[in-house]
């Protein structure tokens, strides 16, 4: 399904939050917050918008923390060090206290907009995942993105058009009675695993994707490749071991 080339403001009962995990993103992060603050107040008063500064080096933390003092539903969370995109993901799911909760990148390569479109799907679904359409990444990373999608089919039998889209929302429900063991590239991939699992359910939309105008994207370093795979083989046979034990362990009834 694609996004609705029409555009109305939508209002929503439930509450809003909003994870933006960055990592030296000063360039941008600011614009970034108060497009996201300036929609969010277009269908809920019920809000929160929680950056995770991921250790760094620039000024992105302190960005974000000028903006928190005129506008308390923004909250700022610091890692010491950089811990990873997952990690960041893992914080700011843990810290959030509504009943959705949405995630999105902060590089500005997406249009917050698209969002409202999300909202009716979340009514009967788990999860509402976007896809680019188009995405407007080099080519290398589109190879790189696909092999990946390919290989978590095989490994967890997942199959969505865009597992590492940063623009997906959820029941926050879900996130509260699920424990994410990955802290790299592989969280993605982790939580939709679980939420199969789980038998959840979950629809796809196309989103707007913007070439990328300042900064540097770091998901295809080989460092962050390499944390991938091999958190793919960790958790793939551990997890793959407990669904085994699931199906083997013996029923015992009470006397």
């Amino acid at each position: 399904m694609s996004a609705p080339t029409t555009s109305e403001d939508v209002h929503i009962a439930q509450s809003l939050a909003v994870v933006l995990p960055a990592y030296n993103e000063e360039a941008v992060i600011e614009k970034t917050v108060s497009v996201v603050a300036t929609a969010l107040q277009k269908w809920t008063a019920d809000f929160e918008i929680v950056v995770v500064n991921d250790g760094s080096k620039d000024r992105t933390g302190q960005i974000v923390e000028q903006l928190s003092m005129s506008e308390p539903r923004i909250r700022l969370i610091n890692h010491p060090v950089n811990k990873g995109y997952g990690a960041a993901l893992v914080t700011g799911f843990h810290a959030v206290g509504k009943d959705l909760v949405f995630f999105m990148d902060s590089d500005g390569q997406f249009d917050i907009d698209d969002l409202q479109h999300f909202f009716p799907l979340i009514e009967n679904f788990d999860a509402v995942l976007g896809y680019r359409n188009p995405r407007q990444d080099p080519w290398l990373r589109k190879l790189n993105a696909w092999g990946w999608k390919q290989l978590i089919w095989l490994v967890f039998g997942v199959r969505v058009r865009d597992i590492d889209c940063a623009f997906k929302l959820y029941r926050a429900d879900f996130f509260q009675q699920l424990n994410l063991e990955t802290r790299g590239a592989m969280i993605n991939a982790e939580i939709l695993y679980k939420l199969k699992r789980d038998g959840r359910t979950y629809t796809e939309v196309g989103v707007k994707h913007l070439p990328r105008e300042v900064g540097q994207a770091t998901g295809a370093k080989p460092q962050v490749i390499l944390r991938a795979l091999k958190e793919l083989f960790i958790f793939g046979r551990k997890w793959k071991q407990e669904e085994r034990a699931k199906l083997h362990y013996p029923l015992t009834l009470p006397e």
